[in-house]
């Protein structure tokens, strides 16, 4: 298992969409970030929900050697504002290309995991000519007549009130029974995920479930208008991964930029649960 050096990066917020965006961003690896003139290219991190920027830090170690990695907090999370409204995937798409253009970051890569992974899509889509490469790790994309799909209103508004009424749990507990939760649920997790996974949960906005009142631009549409490499990573559904074969095969045949690669040894958190196997796919297709 991979040992990663606890370490936290200069941060800052930009005001992006009518909000205030919060993010961490590794820079020069060092002190300050790079400026947008040079340096190292940047690579834009979208955490998956109820996570925020630093849930990525073991990955960002592993790759600030050759990018100026930037992990924003989604609103509602981590430490970015949390306003009533505006929680669709549309939202966080105009909150992430907001931060990119604050920032000056020039055809940035973005990856994203879950709703980031949605939210990294959508951007893509709705501004073609941002980023420079695209990767999603296990987007919410589900087949047309699943259950989340079907579900009905009143099935809907009782599983926001779940999701409402978790979320203030967590806000209420112990960072330490936080951490004991995730060790026993996800026991594959290196030691270095729990300190920002709990944390985040803390910091979580109850706000964040107003996104799921209403159905989603369908990902066929949003997949099929994004022009630039992509690569999806899909995981095992039997463990938990969300994009069936069958959807990545679809994906593909929308978009002829879409590739496709499956690792079959983790679930949804693939990058938590393969990591080695995560890492490698990633730098061979920014090319590191």
């Amino acid at each position: 298992m991979t040992t990663i050096v606890n370490k936290v990066w200069p941060e800052g917020y930009v005001e992006a969409n009518g909000i205030r965006m919060h993010y961490w961003r590794t820079g020069d690896g060092r002190k300050a970030p790079v400026s947008p003139e040079g340096g190292k290219p940047a690579l834009v991190l979208c955490h998956g929900f109820s996570d925020n920027g630093l849930c990525w830090r073991p990955i960002a170690q592993m790759l600030e050697d050759d990018f100026d990695i930037v992990m924003v907090d989604a609103r509602g999370h981590g430490l970015s504002d949390a306003p009533e409204t505006g929680y669709t995937t549309a939202d966080r798409a105009d909150d992430v290309a907001g931060v990119v253009k604050a920032l000056g970051l020039a055809k940035p890569a973005i990856l994203g995991h879950s709703m980031g992974a949605s939210t990294a899509a959508a951007a893509a889509a709705q501004y073609p000519d941002l980023f420079g490469k695209v990767l999603l790790e296990d987007p919410a994309w589900f087949a047309e007549g699943s259950r989340r799909q079907a579900t009905t209103d009143e099935e809907r508004a009782a599983w926001n009130k779940e999701r409402h009424d978790r979320i203030i749990e967590q806000k209420q507990m112990t960072k330490e029974a936080l951490i004991a939760m995730c060790r026993q649920n996800s026991p594959t997790w290196q030691e270095a995920e729990l300190d920002a996974w709990a944390e985040s949960k803390q910091q979580l906005s109850p706000h964040v479930v107003g996104g799921t009142e209403s159905k989603p631009r369908p990902w066929q549409e949003i997949a099929a208008a994004i022009t630039v490499p992509t690569l999806l990573i899909t995981a095992s559904n039997e463990k938990g991964g969300i994009v069936t074969p069958e959807i990545a095969a679809a994906a593909k045949a929308l978009n002829p930029k879409i590739e496709v690669v499956l690792i079959n040894d983790a679930g949804h958190n693939i990058r938590r649960e393969a990591t080695a196997a995560y890492i490698k796919v990633v730098k061979r297709f920014l090319d590191v």
